[in-house]
């Protein structure tokens, strides 16, 4: 795993957005002043990629990934593993409780020659390739197969933090033994004697199955083919044979078809000329046709005298005159003499509204007069009471007064009115005042009313008047008109005369229908007995018809009885004929069924030789299907067995080979199954591993210490002090960290390039206290951090704030910290 991009914001000390570049960064130093952020840079590529750190102390610790006061942590890592580029992103957030959850996490695979330069520092969980992992569980095993290491052994051999230096130097040799694994990919041999088990197992699986069709085919050998070949080669011969005796056959079935057909051809005749017959009431058709024609002329004779009398009483009707002028001339006789009375009427009626509307317009004038006085007396007594007033002021204001109110002439309350006293003028006055008021009143209603009776019957008077010059002016109209009349009674009289004339003429009419009728019905029953006539003909020619094409007599279209007797008598002789050629042709049928029978068969016989049922069909066509369908069945058993016979020469072969790889996989999983192989993998390993570490710790220390290890267990070699090995956990706090260094330092030399899985060693970060180190053994750790960078083939970080080891470093990043947040600055390459 080799990191090229880590974003920050709002985790722990960094908490503006912050990007540290590794890109190019093959050597680097993370430098600052102590709390300065060093180590949480560490912390951060920790956290992306497996969401705790160690110092943290597991899961529980995630609260710490938030900056004081903040809300939210984005981390985002950009990292390069096994030559492919993965964008691993988490987010944590703190809720409304103070709960501190993990709220966003993905690992996602980046298209290949992705620029990452060109992302800038957001934090949002964009699309930026394919998504291998979107929440924390899935994380945990996506990150797993990318880096290829579990999170201890990431801490142990790739990002080495403070307090966890020396692990892998006071490793139990089991867990030791399980890194070494991992990181040499050791594991794929424990899978390989799985698969090597399962394949031998799958092998008696399908050997057992092989060896069951193997069984099942045992019947389709080389004999059974054989016998199912000869078997084809028969049904074959049986398909020609059948097909050349198909001619024969078909050619008496021909002939035979041809003398029944001129059997069947003779029976038809002789059933045709049975049919003809002459039909019941043929001689009657023509004598009933023409009585009907007779009885047609007499009713025609009848309709002509009936209207010629019709037509002389119409000629004395139109010399009488006409019945609608007389009757008009006398309708207006008959108005003008009602016309007369009404005029009298109306005229009586005129002189009766005249005098009554004289009447009322004298009662009006009466009621007029009668108002006019009432009002003289009405406005006298105003007078009066207005004069009394001005006599008796005291008794007039009385009446203006109420109790608790104010005086108008003292303005002092009054407490209760005094009665006017009885018999004041003012008393007197207004009680003559209403006298007058209520006989004003009477008079102007009675006027009223007898003004309104006057304007009605005025108006009454004016409608009857118009009535009745109406009347008098429709009377000199009709009068006018009736200038010229003869006068009521002769009218009367030459209207009787027209009604006489009128009676007879509707007699006339109803003779002549009645006559028409007749004439109608005989017309019709003329047609009814041509109609049975033309039907005898058709019925005789749709007979003759039928033996035309026998030559029957010509027949005389004037003679139907005639006809018919001829044709009956020409048909009883041809009938007699045809007999005798029927029972000819009907003999040469019964020899050609024989011989048709005979020769179907002889083609039977064939199927019959040859082991085969006769076909169940009667026609051609089923004989040679027979045959053919026997053919095909032959010719499929055959190709049955024939498969069947390869299929067992394919079980054989696969027997075969299964019982060959079964033994190799069953030998390969016996060899792997005691882990031997492993074992001696791993001691190689560790041998190359502690040769290393020897070889480095020996330059640390000056030739003092060489490293060994026996059974797993590791050992330091003292030479100041003869030779004398002692355990790793004896030495002391700087001669641990030059062992885990030079340890550390063998894992990525030694062990990276012998990695044959994800699990390579493409960088290593040391983030320990190399403040303890005297200027020679800092010179040579130095000095061993340089060469292994130099080899280009992985990354290499130190986080250190030793001056004189960060300026030998060419890539440095220096971590800043103010009052709000951390800082990070590349300087160098």
């Amino acid at each position: 795993m080799r990191p090229l991009r880590l974003d920050m914001a709002g985790f722990t000390v960094f908490r503006d957005e912050t990007t540290v570049d590794f890109t190019d960064a093959d050597y680097f130093a993370l430098v600052g002043p102590t709390g300065s952020g060093k180590s949480t840079v560490l912390d951060a590529i920790c956290f992306a990629l497996y969401g705790t750190v160690p110092r943290w102390g597991g899961s529980r610790g995630i609260g710490n990934a938030l900056a004081p006061s903040a809300t939210e942590a984005r981390v985002r890592l950009v990292f390069e593993s096994a030559g492919s580029r993965y964008v691993a992103t988490r987010v944590v957030r703190r809720d409304g409780r103070g709960n501190v959850k993990t709220a966003g996490a993905g690992l996602q695979l980046m298209p290949p020659g992705f620029d990452v330069t060109r992302l800038d520092t957001g934090m949002s969980l964009d699309d930026l390739g394919d998504v291998l992992a979107g929440t924390p569980a899935e994380m945990d095993r996506a990150i797993e197969e990318a880096v290829g290491l579990p999170y201890e052994q990431f801490t142990s051999c790739v990002v080495l933090p403070q307090g966890q230096f020396a692990d892998f130097l006071h490793a139990k040799p089991a867990t030791r033994q399980q890194i070494l694994v991992n990181l040499l990919g050791l594991h794929v041999y424990e899978e390989v004697q799985t698969r090597a088990s399962t394949r031998a197992t799958k092998a008696e699986a399908q050997l057992a199955v092989v060896d069951q069709a193997l069984a099942g085919l045992a019947d389709a050998d080389d004999e059974a083919v054989d016998a199912a070949a000869a078997r084809l080669a028969a049904m074959r011969e049986l398909t020609g044979e059948v097909e050349a005796a198909m001619p024969r056959l078909r050619a008496v079935r021909e002939r035979e078809a041809e003398l029944a057909a001129t059997r069947d051809a003779v029976a038809a005749e002789l059933a045709a000329l049975s049919r003809v017959a002459a039909p019941d009431g043929s001689a009657r058709v023509a004598e009933a046709t023409a009585a009907a024609r007779v009885a047609v002329e007499t009713a025609a004779e009848a309709v002509r005298a009936v209207e010629e009398r019709e037509e002389k009483v119409r000629g004395e009707l139109a010399a009488a005159g006409d019945a609608g002028s007389l009757g008009l001339l006398l309708d207006r006789h008959i108005e003008c003499e009602r016309l007369t009375g009404q005029a009298e009427w109306f005229a009586g009626e005129v002189s009766v509204a005249e005098v009554e509307h004289r009447d009322a317009v004298a009662a009006a004038e009466l009621a007029r007069a009668a108002h006019l006085g009432a009002e003289q007396l009405l406005e006298q007594a105003r007078l009066d009471y207005a004069e009394a007033q001005t006599l008796d002021r005291a008794a007039a204001l009385r009446t203006h007064l109420a109790a608790g109110e104010a005086c108008p002439v003292c303005e002092q309350t009054v407490t209760a009115v005094p009665p006017v006293p009885e018999g004041s003028a003012v008393q007197v006055a207004e009680r003559q005042g209403k006298a007058a008021r209520a006989a004003a009143d009477v008079a102007s209603t009675a006027w009223k009313q007898r003004d309104a009776v006057a304007r009605e019957l005025e108006r009454g008077l004016d409608r009857k008047r118009a009535q009745f010059e109406q009347h008098k002016a429709r009377l000199a109209e009709v009068t006018a008109g009736l200038v010229d009349s003869p006068g009521v009674e002769a009218l009367r009289t030459r209207l009787a005369e027209l009604s006489r004339i009128q009676r007879r003429l509707d007699e006339a009419g109803a003779e002549v229908r009645s006559a028409r009728e007749a004439h109608r019905r005989a017309q019709a029953a003329v047609g009814a007995a041509e109609e049975q006539r033309r039907m005898a003909w058709r019925s005789f020619d749709a007979v003759r018809d039928l033996v035309a094409r026998f030559g029957p007599p010509p027949a005389d279209r004037d003679d139907l009885a005639g006809a018919w007797s001829a044709l009956v008598k020409w048909a009883d002789e041809s009938a007699d004929r045809r007999e005798v050629a029927r029972d000819e042709a009907a003999a040469a049928v019964e020899a050609a069924q024989a011989e048709t029978r005979r020769t179907r068969e002889a083609v039977v016989a064939l199927f019959v030789g040859r082991g085969l049922p006769a076909p169940a069909g009667g026609a051609d066509a089923d004989l040679i299907r027979a045959a053919a369908v026997a053919a095909e069945r032959a010719e499929a058993a055959w190709q049955r067995l024939a498969d069947r016979r390869e299929q067992a020469r394919e079980f054989a072969e696969q027997r075969a080979g299964l019982v060959r790889d079964g033994r190799v996989a069953k030998s390969l999983a016996g060899h792997l199954r005691a882990n031997n192989f492993e074992r001696w993998l791993l001691e190689e390993a560790l041998d190359l591993l502690v040769d290393g570490a020897s070889r480095i710790l020996r330059e640390l220390t000056g030739g003092q210490y060489d490293l060994v290890h026996d059974k797993g267990e590791f050992f330091a070699v003292d030479h100041h002090d003869a030779g004398l090995r002692r355990a790793v956990r004896t030495l002391s706090g700087g001669e641990t960290f030059q062992a885990s260094l030079a340890l550390a330092l063998a894992l990525s030399e030694q062990l990276a390039g012998m990695s044959t899985t994800a699990a390579s060693l493409e960088s290593i970060v040391l983030d320990e206290g190399f403040g303890t180190l005297d200027a020679a053994t800092l010179d040579v750790v130095a000095a061993t951090l340089e060469n292994l960078a130099a080899r280009g083939d992985r990354m290499v970080g130190v986080v250190t704030h030793v001056h004189a080891l960060a300026e030998r470093v060419p890539v440095r990043f220096e971590v800043h910290k103010d009052a709000r947040t951390a800082h990070v600055e590349r300087v160098g390459l």
